[in-house]
């Protein structure tokens, strides 16, 4: 972007008009009087050197945060004139401190004490020495010298600054200068009424600064200011007419635009407004440039103005419908004033949204505040008088500056603020506080009137304190509705908007009442498991009816589906609506218990429909059972008139009841086959409708009229019926009916004798073990469904990807057969498309062809060479491979096409090795060559050079016609198809070689080798005269009748012939060297390349990124994608991508520094070999000492951080879409058509050119990075904060975003010890202008905007700040690509299809993992995610329609978004995951999401295993807060059943069936376990051989299910297919076995499912940041004991302790193998868990790291912990804080750990009376004296602690004693029980069995009562029992460790499978390792 140059005034000519402001006495004017000052502001006396002056630089960018602002510009420009001026730089640095002190006299601030201390000493040492360089005799005169120096300078040059550029940098700086002399010559003139000025006079004299469009003073010279669009656009905005008069607001003379006056009408900031006026302008100018060109300009307005106001207030409209109140958007009738209007209304909701900082997430809060606004807007401009003071109306916060912040914004943040505070951190219930949605929802409802205008900020709404105890429901308290009904209120509806209209809306309450907290609005999230039953109860309806279905069709032996239709299995089937009953009575009650904390917020209406709700399911639940059981086996039958499949028609009363029952949900269902009519009814206002919503769903604002078109509807059924139809057949083929006759069997064996005390003795037939054995597959029935899923995305995305292209290109080879048809497909797709036959339609473009003949099309030829070209620069490919992949354009042979050499590679040779062994015909050996065109194009390409280059090189008249002679026997000679016949080829490879030799000469062109030149040539001569040519003596004829020949006849022996192409005195035969000619060295170079490239050069690119790049640009260009606008009417778009601390570049210590890892630069050195060596090529260096010798560590840090995930490398890609538009523009202009060079040096010889493709792509194109931190950083002095600068300057066009945080110092009263000062927060726009970074926009904020989840905060304050129609949003671990980039204008045109119903609002885009190249887990982690992004996005957009937002490379239609809440929510923890929520959001708000595959964005994933755990949990954790949240519950509601189900599957569903697989292996190893502990297993398996009954142990045995959840691989492994090939697939995925993955994937369950229960019942969720450095290292034995303990170890040792018992007590009845058959899969999770953190561990077997693990395993162990000791340090500390889901938890959540830890006790139960010692006695009392033993245990052991306490100390002899005392009384009581009560080896293995377990249940339920037993001595013990069983445990997963460990083959055979990738790419591991172990 260009950068403006304003002049400003002489400060001796301009008046200034002063404001009131504190006053800094001065006792001087002049400078001389300066010391003085200093010494009365401080107190102190200068020391001033005696030695000359010396000039040094003051740091100007680390400044106080308040100061910053004020004094920064005066320090920057003292350091520019150090060297020049330094009298006036000292001038300049005393006007910054008097500002400085001025502003803060009692340096309170932050740093403001230290700063004011270096600069006053800076002073004093230059006040004195700065005098004797001045030129002047006083100071004001030297600054005026100064200041009238650059005023000349800028006047001079300010004209061609646009033209030329040689002068900007100083330009700029002069600029500068002018602006802050200006400023200080003004105070020094002037004195201390100067300086109380001096906002007067900084708004003169402080340069310009501009976003985009320079709007004041010189901008109009700009380029962007002469586009016609901008012009016009500018001057719809600057129409004033018709303005009321400035005497009603503050304002003197009339008003420069619309902006202006809605600025001081309102009180909104000057510096928002002047945001908003460029944003309009950019977005008015964007939508005239789409309009037709043939319409008239007032046309083109008003159809561009109407596009922005359908798109602006479609959101108001709705809501005002829907709350059935009249718009205040009023418009004229006369058409102009009708534009103005419009114009005004887009204004005003701009400045509205510009400065509603947190209050954008709050879209219909917005609607209110513009309503009202709109409304006083209205009555200004028509000049309404009020009814009630008989006044203009006026608005009510208007005028004063700020008003609107200050009045309108803040009440209601500081609601936002107060609620926020509430949530503890997160840690609180979500019903205790009300969040964004609570807030924003209270403005669907009528009641939010009540709040009035002006506010009444006494209404309930800004009363945040909620209540502690709530007693039952008061609706006498509820603010709304409590005088009147309904109907009245519907009587009275008009009455209330015409006063609400006038103003007279703000009615204050009849009776005085305390304000009382509203508590949540529509919703509350109680965090229950019940949630997922609530918000998809017809799902689950859906699944339990249908299993119920099925055990009775199953008990009926029902073998064909027509059977169901016999009257006795009919009517048991039909006993399912029993059940559906009973559910609905279940769904009708949750919905009380879950809405009852909203009930304060709730319609009456709604609250009658629930009451009735449960009270028809009440009904429904009686009388269907009472029916069912009086009319059963009651048959009333008819007979059929004609023979049919149903024989009889038979009915009962309980089937009429049915019929009526299921009456209730026909209307649903015939309203499913008709989506139109559904849609019409959600959101119509009639009273019918309305009712009709009501009955089924609470009717809200969002939600209604989602439904898509008959044609999607048709598709996501069909697809949900081929699942479920799968799903039910097998189900019932393989799981329902094999049980049922083993279960007959069961219930027929009578089991009288257990091997246990059996509690429930009576019961009968059996009912445990049916539980046992039914239990496991009924919860693999609810999990299946996830897997069958799995299997149809499969198979459809598979078909998908085929039918549109998908991997059409992914080998060398597919790209160079199909090479020849991309540039069709480029001209086809990328440019405009201004010839409309030739658009093709989608049949068309899957079987296109195009022909190798056709010419090149040189767009095609520069847009392919400027992405070789890029290649190279960023490294992936050599010098040389950029000469073989580019396609020349010398156009030296017009008509011919040149491919890249690298497909004609080895072409030449092979033709020569054909021709020189050929025999036959020409016409065969022409046919031959012509069959390979590349070949016949290499070969006649060849021809013409030779031609070419021998005619430049020749020039003896001799020597040409020799050479013409020649050349003309070879083309008659095929002319007439001889050639085989005159000339002999067996010498074609001599003379090849030989011609090699020449061209190689040419190109050294030494002067000193032209003798060489000359014997080549003659040489070649030689080899055609005589070796190849038949009649060569013609050729030497001629040269014998030459006249330089003469008469001797012994030439022809050898005394000519070596002078030919010599030169002879003055004449010379050749030019050589050539001339410097580009062209023709270019076509020498590429010749020699044609002649000497080998076989090699099929494998260019060589760098697997480069070929994976080029592969898919040329495949996306054959897929389906619209045709391209031209740049200048394409939508214009911006990019956001939000920072926090992470990575900007690496440092340069950082690179080099390695903390025990291996240095970064050693990593990427051997991670990308051969990018490094591309990197030194380019540079010109050997190695990297060279580099770092002379100076290139920037260079060096660049390259390394543009291979990691830094916002460097995010930047750069970023900024290739203006790079791809500013070409795209270019190449659209008609006196550029045939253009050769590259677009850099077309722009560099044409500056005006380049000025217009900037402004082009300005106008199209903006990027912002929110870097939230950078002002504390630049404060602070933090490097990322020059390394954002430094990116600012190397792209002019990025703006950066950053939150100011300033300390405002009131008055001069010194601050209270401990009190921090307020502080003032505003959101700032920045750019690079020279060297520095400059403000653009400072928007005050009304407090912190950080309250709620960080990222979508710090996007909201940034996103007033973006620009355009569309908004894209990148975060900093992603990447793009030049080649994706000139797809963007393709992919925008996508917003004007319609998908469906309706347009996208949210386009989905590819994302490739780039970080998957190099260790197993990247690998692993990099196909998971590339199949979710690919197969399972391409699903979810289409068929299923139910493609949400995930991450961050999708583009937002911007205005649907900002005028709806944003692109993401920020409600602390239940927004965790922001992202998905906008998908939500939109979907809800009836917007349409899809997904496209035809253009990639990078993105970066965690390599590690602990990095990606961290991942999965945070991920989990964000599921399990969606499970709760409005948005989940909404979508499950209203979708229809399919689309409900397709969103249950895609998203909540895959974690809640993950959780119910794990689930299942405990329910089926606890049912063995009931089953062998009880006997019941033996007694029934021992009866059923007895009986020879087999299905019964085969039923016993049939558990082994978990293999199933292979099948959820599936997708990953047909993207695969898709894109690498079905081959590729297959050895991947063998390998990827090979390399555990299976282990990999298994433990990363175990993630998931824990965090997700765990938080979906405790809470406490929040961002895990992940790190995105490199990740190759050794993580501590501690570090993954505390990560993974309780998630997977604890589990682990759990489900080993299940399968050794189940082991023990079965062996004596069951065979091994039945054992193995049931248990392997589980015995691999169990080992899985436990030891895949070390198996993935890098040096995880090396001795030396296991040694330093047991360390400091056994130190941290040990340490103690408390406050502030972190839990990496000690392990009480971890203890403590892996409690504190608990610690925040209810009595609910408690009870249930509880039940949940009861499992624990079911050991020791059952385990006693298997011991020897029981003596096979089943009494109670064994269990009770089990106890008894444990207590003793815990009592010994207590015992010894306290002996501890008391003895060890001073009585260490007695405390042995003591110990041996009680090991000897264990000792012999375990020896007398032997003796006499036959206590056996087994029975102390048995005990330890059951006791453990019991141990652990013990800790969980004291952790679960901690508040109660927390201040006793059983506390202490419960943690001393705690860490001891850590340590057991520790101990237990370390020991096979450090065995292995001593093998060193186990080290290496890990090695080998964790970084097989890179074996295979034969990267440089070892070394990386091995630097590692050094260290």
């Amino acid at each position: 972007m260009s950068t403006e140059i304003v002049p400003v005034d002489d400060p001796i000519e301009e008046p200034c008009r002063p404001e009131k402001r504190p006053v800094v006495y001065r006792e001087e004017e002049e400078g001389e009087g300066t010391k003085g000052v200093i010494r009365s502001i401080t107190y102190g006396e200068s020391s001033s050197s005696s030695g000359g002056y010396v000039p040094e630089v003051f740091n100007s960018e680390s400044l106080p945060s308040n100061l910053a602002s004020e004094i920064q510009r005066f320090l920057r420009v003292a350091n520019m004139l150090e060297w020049k001026a330094p009298r006036v730089a000292y001038l300049c640095r005393f006007h910054a401190f008097e500002i400085a002190h001025s502003l803060d006299r009692n340096s309170t601030g932050r740093k403001v004490r230290q700063f004011k201390t270096l600069l006053l000493q800076r002073l004093e040492r230059d006040e004195e020495t700065s005098k004797t360089t001045r030129q002047e005799p006083s100071d004001s005169r030297e600054l005026k010298r100064v200041y009238d120096e650059n005023r000349r300078y800028i006047n001079q040059h300010a004209e061609t600054f646009d033209l030329e550029n040689s002068h900007g940098e100083k330009l700029l700086d002069a600029c500068r200068i002018v602006s802050v002399l200006y400023e200080v010559l003004k105070t020094v003139i002037a004195g201390h009424q100067a300086l109380a000025d001096r906002d007067s006079i900084r708004a003169r004299s402080e340069m310009f600064a501009y976003n985009i469009l320079p709007l004041d003073h010189g901008g109009i010279q700009q380029a962007i200011m002469k586009l016609p669009e901008i012009k016009l656009a500018i001057g719809v905005i600057r129409n004033v007419r018709g303005l009321p008069a400035t005497e009603n607001v503050p304002k003197r003379g009339t008003f420069v635009d619309s902006f202006e006056f809605l600025q001081y009408a309102f009180g909104f900031q000057k510096e928002s407004v002047a945001n908003q006026r460029e944003h309009l302008i950019l977005l008015l100018a964007n939508a005239l440039s789409r309009q037709p060109k043939k319409s008239s300009t007032l046309e083109i307005i008003d159809a561009s103005i109407d596009e922005l106001m359908r798109k602006f207030f479609k959101n108001y409209t709705n809501w005002c419908k829907y709350l059935v109140r009249k718009s205040s958007i009023r418009l004229p009738c006369v058409k102009q004033d009708a534009q103005q209007y419009k114009i005004l209304y887009i204004g005003l909701y701009l400045l509205i949204w510009g400065e509603a900082a947190n209050l954008r997430f709050m879209p219909e809060c917005l609607c209110y505040i513009f309503h009202h606004m709109a409304y006083e807007l209205h009555g200004m401009l028509t000049g309404a008088v009020s009814m009630t003071t008989g006044e203009t109306v006026m608005p009510a916060y208007g005028g004063s500056h700020e008003s609107f912040l200050s009045n309108v914004v803040t009440p209601i943040y500081k609601v936002i603020y107060e609620e926020a505070q509430k949530n503890k951190s997160g840690t609180a219930d979500h019903t205790t506080w009300r969040n964004y949605d609570d807030l924003n929802e209270f403005f669907w409802s009528p009641d939010c009137f009540q709040i009035g205008w002006p506010m009444r900020t006494e209404h309930d709404f800004f009363f945040t304190k909620s209540p502690q105890k709530e007693k039952g429901t008061k609706d006498e308290e509820l603010p709304k509705k409590e005088e009147g009904t309904e109907n009245e209120e519907l009587l009275n509806k008009e009455k209330v908007t015409e006063d609400e209209e006038m103003g007279l809306s703000n009615v204050p309450s009849k009776e005085n009442r305390e304000p009382k907290w509203l508590g949540k609005t529509n919703f509350a999230e109680i965090r229950s498991f019940w949630q997922v039953f609530r918000s998809f109860d017809r799902m689950w309806s859906f699944f339990i009816l249908s299993l119920q279905a099925m055990i009775i069709m199953a008990c009926h032996d029902v073998g064909s589906p027509l059977e169901v239709f016999d009257k006795v299995v009919l009517e048991d089937v039909m006993s399912i609506f029993i059940t559906s009953a009973v559910l609905k009575l279940i769904q009708a009650i949750l919905e009380i218990i879950f809405t009852w904390k909203a009930r304060n917020t709730m319609e009456l209406s709604q609250k009658r429909i629930q009451v009735l709700r449960l009270g028809s399911a009440v009904i429904w639940t009686v009388v269907l059972p009472v029916i069912y059981a009086h009319s059963r086996r009651k048959y009333t039958c008819y007979s059929t008139q004609y023979e049919s499949w149903l024989g009889q028609w038979c009915y009962s009363s309980y089937m009429v009841a049915v019929v009526i029952y299921l009456m209730i949900n026909a209307v649903d269902l015939v309203l499913f086959f008709v989506p139109a009519v559904s849609k019409y009814i959600e959101i119509s206002n009639w009273r019918i409708c309305k009712t009709l919503c009501r009955w089924a769903q609470p009717r809200l604002y969002v939600g209604r009229g989602m439904q898509e078109t008959q044609v999607s509807l048709f598709k996501y059924t069909f697809f949900w019926i081929l699942v479920l139809s799968t799903k039910l057949v097998f189900s019932y083929s393989f799981e329902i009916k094999p049980l049922i006759a083993p279960t007959r069997e069961i219930m027929k064996i009578g089991v009288q004798i257990y091997d246990w005390h059996e509690l429930f003795p009576k019961v009968r037939n059996n009912a445990g073990a049916i539980v046992a054995v039914w239990a496991p597959i009924i919860v693999v029935y609810f999990m299946d469904t996830q897997i069958w899923y799995s299997v149809y995305c499969t198979i459809c995305g598979g078909l998908y990807g085929i039918l549109h292209h998908l991997g059409e290109i992914r080998t060398l080879g597919m790209l160079r057969s199909r090479f020849h048809s991309l540039p069709s497909a480029f001209n086809r797709l990328i440019p405009p498309q201004l010839n409309k036959s030739r658009t093709k339609n989608f049949l068309q473009n899957i079987f296109c062809k195009a022909s190798k003949s056709e010419v090149l099309d040189q767009k095609f030829v520069l847009v392919w060479n400027k992405i070789i070209r890029n290649f190279r620069s960023e490294d992936l490919i050599s010098n040389r491979e950029m000469d073989l992949m580019t396609i020349p354009t010398s156009g030296l042979f017009p008509g011919f096409i040149c491919w890249p050499i690298f497909l004609l590679a080895n072409k030449f040779s092979t033709a020569v090795s054909i021709a020189r062994d050929f025999v036959g015909k020409d016409e065969k050996l022409f046919k031959r060559i012509r069959k390979d065109e590349y070949m016949y194009f290499s070969v006649k390409e060849c021809y013409e050079s030779v031609k070419f280059i021998l005619d430049v090189l020749i020039v003896g008249d001799l020597e040409k016609r020799i050479v013409s002679n020649i050349l003309n026997e070879i083309d008659r000679s095929i002319e007439e198809s001889s050639f085989l016949k005159e000339f002999k080829m067996s010498a074609l490879p001599a003379l090849q070689a030989k011609f090699v030799e020449l061209l190689e000469l040419l190109v050294e062109g030494n002067e000193n080798q032209s003798s060489k030149v000359v014997e080549v040539l003659q040489d070649m001569f030689e080899l055609l005269t005589n070796d190849m040519m038949a009649n060569g003596h013609r050729i030497v004829d001629l040269i014998e009748s030459s006249p330089e020949a003469g008469d001797d006849s012994s030439f022809f022996s050898g005394k000519i012939e070596p002078q030919l192409f010599e030169s002879v005195a003055s004449q010379t035969s050749i030019f050589f060297p050539l001339p410097d000619d580009g062209p023709l060295i270019e076509q020498i170079k590429r010749l020699h390349l044609l002649l000497t490239v080998k076989d090699k050069a099929m494998d260019i690119p060589a760098n697997l990124e480069a070929r994976r790049r080029i592969s898919f640009f040329a495949t996306s260009l054959f897929m389906d994608m619209p045709n391209a606008p031209e740049v200048g009417s394409m939508l214009s778009f911006s990019v956001m991508t939000p920072h926090f601390m992470e990575d900007v570049n690496f440092s340069l210590k950082e690179l080099q520094s390695s903390k025990g890892q291996v240095s970064i630069i050693f990593y990427m050195q051997n991670i990308f070999p051969d990018e490094w060596k591309n990197f030194l090529e380019r540079m010109g260096y050997q190695n990297f000492d060279e580099l770092m010798d002379d100076g290139k560590e920037e260079e060096i840090r660049r390259w390394a951080s543009f291979r990691g995930q830094t916002l460097s490398r995010t930047v750069r890609g970023i900024m290739y879409y203006r790079q791809a538009l500013k070409l795209q523009a270019l190449l659209e202009r008609p006196e550029y058509k045939d253009v050769l060079e590259d677009i850099n040096i077309v722009e560099r010889n044409n500056p005006k050119l380049s000025a217009e493709l900037d402004a082009l792509a300005d106008m199209k194109f903006t990027y912002v990075v929110s870097c939230q931190m950078f002002g504390s950083h630049k404060s602070s002095g933090d490097p990322r904060a020059e390394d954002i600068k430094e990116l600012m300057i190397r792209y002019p066009a990025l703006r950066v975003a950053y939150i100011e945080e300033k300390e405002e110092i009131v008055g001069d009263k010194p601050q209270k010890m401990g009190e921090e000062p307020p502080k003032v927060y505003s959101s700032i726009l920045a750019k690079a202008v020279g060297s520095f970074d400059q403000v653009i926009y400072r928007i005050k904020l009304p407090g912190p905007p950080i309250i709620g989840e960080g990222k979508p905060e710090n996007q909201n304050h940034a996103i007033i700040f973006t620009r355009g129609d569309a908004l894209q949003t990148i975060d900093m671990n992603q990447d793009s690509y030049l080649e994706e980039a000139l797809k963007v204008r393709n992919l925008l045109q996508e917003f004007l299809q319609n998908h469906g119903r309706r347009p996208p609002t949210i386009l989905g885009l590819r994302e490739h993992i780039f970080t998957g190249s190099v260790s197993s887990l990247a690998w692993f982690m990099s196909y998971q995610e590339t199949s979710f992004v690919t197969i399972g996005q391409r699903l979810l957009a289409n068929p299923l329609r139910v493609r949400f937002h995930y991450g961050h490379p999708d583009v937002f239609d911007r205005l649907f978004h900002i005028t709806r809440g944003g692109i993401s929510k920020a409600s602390k923890t239940i927004n965790l995951s922001e992202d998905v929520f906008a998908g939500f959001n939109s979907t809800l708000r009836r917007g349409c999401i899809t997904y496209h595959e035809y253009l990639q964005v990078g993105k970066g994933r965690d390599v590690g295993l602990n990095q990606i755990s961290r991942f999965e949990a945070k991920v989990a954790n964000g599921n399990s807060e969606q499970t709760i949240s409005r948005d989940i519950h909404r979508l499950g509601r209203r979708f229809d059943f399919f689309r409900m189900l397709s969103c249950y599957f895609t998203t909540i569903g895959f974690y809640f069936s993950s959780l119910i697989s794990v689930l299942g292996i405990y329910v089926f190893l606890y049912g063995q376990l009931y089953l062998v502990l009880s006997g019941l297993q033996k007694a029934l398996l021992i009866e059923a051989r007895m009986h020879n009954i087999e299905s019964l142990e085969t039923a016993l045995a049939s558990q082994s299910f978990i293999q199933l959840g292979l099948l959820t691989g599936l997708p990953m492994v047909m993207e695969i297919g898709l894109e690498k090939g079905f081959l590729t697939a297959l050895k991947d995925f063998v390998l990827m076995q090979l390399q555990l993955a299976a282990v990999f994937f298994t433990f990363s369950l175990g993630t998931k499912t824990h965090h997700f229960g765990r938080t979906l019942m405790y809470g406490g969720a929040q961002y895990i940041p992940t790190g995105r450095k490199v990740v190759v290292f050794h993580a501590s034995f501690t570090e993954n004991y505390r990560l993974y303990s309780r998630s997977h170890f604890v589990k682990g040792f759990e489900l080993v302790l299940l399968l050794v018992v189940y082991d023990l007590f079965r062996r004596s009845y069951q065979s091994s193998m039945a054992y193995v058959l049931i248990t392997y899969s589980v015995w691999f999770m169990t080992i899985t868990w436990l030891f895949a953190p070390f198996l993935f561990n890098p040096s995880g077997f090396d001795w030396d790291k296991i040694v330093d693990d047991w360390k400091g395993w056994n130190k941290w162990i040990k340490e103690q912990g408390g406050i502030g000791i972190r839990q990496d340090k000690s392990w009480q500390s971890w203890w403590n804080d892996e409690q504190a889901h608990l610690r925040r938890s209810g009595y609910g959540a408690r009870l249930f750990e509880i039940l949940l830890s009861i499992r624990f006790f079911l050991y020791q139960y059952g385990l006693v009376y298997h011991l020897d010692i029981s003596q096979q006695s089943k009494n109670f009392l064994v269990y009770v004296l089990s106890w008894v033993v444990i207590l003793a245990v815990f009592l010994t052991v207590k015992a010894v602690n306290i002996g501890k306490q008391l003895f060890s100390a001073n009585y260490h002899l007695m405390f042995r004693f003591f110990k041996a005392f009680l090991f000897l009384s264990v000792f012999s009581i375990v020896i007398t029980l032997s003796v006499i009560c036959e206590l056996s080896t087994k029975d102390i293995l048995v005990c330890c069995l059951a006791f453990l377990p019991t141990g652990w249940g013990l800790i969980l339920v004291a952790q679960a009562v901690r508040p109660i037993i927390e201040n006793t001595g059983f506390w202490h013990f419960t943690e001393v029992l705690a860490q001891a069983y850590d340590y057991g445990m520790g101990t237990i997963l370390f020991s096979p460790i450090a065995v292995l460990a001593w093998l060193p083959i186990i080290s290496a055979f890990q090695t080998r499978f964790l970084f097989n990738q890179a074996f295979n790419r034969h990267l440089q591991i070892q070394p990386i390792l091995a630097a590692k172990k050094q260290k």
